[in-house]
């Protein structure tokens, strides 16, 4: 990311905080603000100190099918002392990397999770849309902790309170 001089945090914002640029083939938005609740910038009247800086990069790429892809970057800029943050030039170019290796890092992460599913076989039934063998659990041999759970208590035979929550069983209840 190229760093303007001229600028405290290292590009053009609005007066809202708000900037967008293009990153990587990326068009990316950032917003810079402070995390307190206040319209006033001051220093809090419990601590003394003001609040830190967020520096937030976020961008979306749509592909085919309404697939979605997003990255996000945050760099927070903590107060030194009792005097109000400093713009630091570098916390956008940081955010924007975040941001990008995020977006890098979603991308790996579905290509791995499409790699577990076969491509449809074209026919009605579905067929070709289960996981490869071995790449997931057998639901035959692996329970999940929660069903077994709720499929205990329900049989009335785990060791909850005996308390009864349903209003289905008793007619009165309802």
């Amino acid at each position: 990311m190229d760093i303007d001089p001229t600028q405290p945090w290292g590009l053009a914002i609005d007066y809202a905080g708000r900037a967008t640029l293009t990153e990587s083939g990326h068009t990316i938005h950032v917003n810079v603000s402070d995390t307190s609740l206040s319209s006033i910038i001051g220093p809090d009247s419990i601590s003394g100190t003001y609040s830190p800086v967020t520096v937030t990069a976020q961008f979306t790429e749509t592909g085919e099918g309404g697939a979605v892809l997003r990255g996000t970057g945050r760099v927070t800029i903590m107060p030194v002392g009792t005097d109000p943050v400093v713009p630091d030039p570098t916390a956008v170019g940081r955010a924007v990397t975040e941001a990008l290796t995020d977006f890098a890092t979603s991308a790996a992460a579905y290509v791995a999770l499409c790699a577990r599913w076969q491509p449809d076989d074209g026919a009605e039934d579905g067929g070709g849309t289960t996981p490869d063998p071995g790449t997931a659990p057998d639901p035959d041999t692996e329970a999940d902790p929660e069903t077994t759970a709720d499929t205990t208590a329900e049989a009335g035979t785990g060791t909850g309170t005996g308390t009864s929550t349903s209003t289905d069983a008793d007619p009165a209840m309802v």
